[in-house]
């Protein structure tokens, strides 16, 4: 990789994690007067936000952390033709959102804007189909950290399918991880029967 090619990496690292870092959550709550991290379970992401703000600024939240991810990803596909750079770009507003700079590095989960990953990877009308899927389990279980756990389990088996490689089967992989160690506090509280149900 030639040393300007690496100098635009580094850029768009910075301009990604930029991106995830955008706190919508918290703008979306500050707006109405509430501080989101001193609410339900503090985080910013758009769970939290539907259980205190209600559905529709739920989903405004959710669409906006969803396109932190999906717009850098669809960009780094065109910009660059190393994998192992494309999935770098991807990852890093994942990480920007979770850990934004604006609030001393405590955000949301991760949950939408992994979901924008899969929706730039596996193409919209494949992602809307899992969605429907996945609003039903949440619908039906009612514990949404719970839907989280078990999805992000077959996320490495879904590249693995669909990419056949190493690289796409350990950013499959390293999604997995993040969403259980995002939801650690959940684990707990399913595990000592005491998380909320939606």
């Amino acid at each position: 990789m030639q040393t300007t090619q690496i100098i635009i990496l580094i850029i768009a690292c910075i301009l990604a994690y930029l991106i995830g870092s955008i706190p919508v959550g918290f703008l979306l709550a500050r707006a109405e007067g509430v501080d989101i991290r001193q609410k339900g379970s503090g985080s910013t992401g758009a769970t939290n936000v539907t259980r205190i703000l209600g559905w529709k600024q739920g989903v405004v939240a959710g669409v906006f952390d969803f396109l932190k991810s999906f717009l850098p990803a669809l960009i780094a596909q065109r910009i660059f033709h190393q994998n192992w750079a494309i999935l770098i770009v991807s990852l890093v507003p994942v990480f920007g959102h979770i850990f934004p700079l604006w609030l001393k590095f405590k955000g949301g989960k991760g949950v939408a804007t992994i979901f924008g990953l899969l929706a730039a990877y596996f193409g919209v009308i494949p992602f809307l189909i899992f969605l429907l899927f996945w609003l039903a389990a949440v619908k039906l279980i009612r514990l949404m950290s719970l839907v989280n756990l078990v999805v992000a389990l077959f996320l490495p088996v879904l590249f693995w399918v669909v990419f056949r490689d190493l690289p796409h089967l350990l950013f499959g992989s390293t999604l997995t991880l993040i969403i259980w160690w995002s939801h650690r506090e959940n684990i707990r509280r399913l595990l000592a029967g005491e998380e909320n149900r939606l």
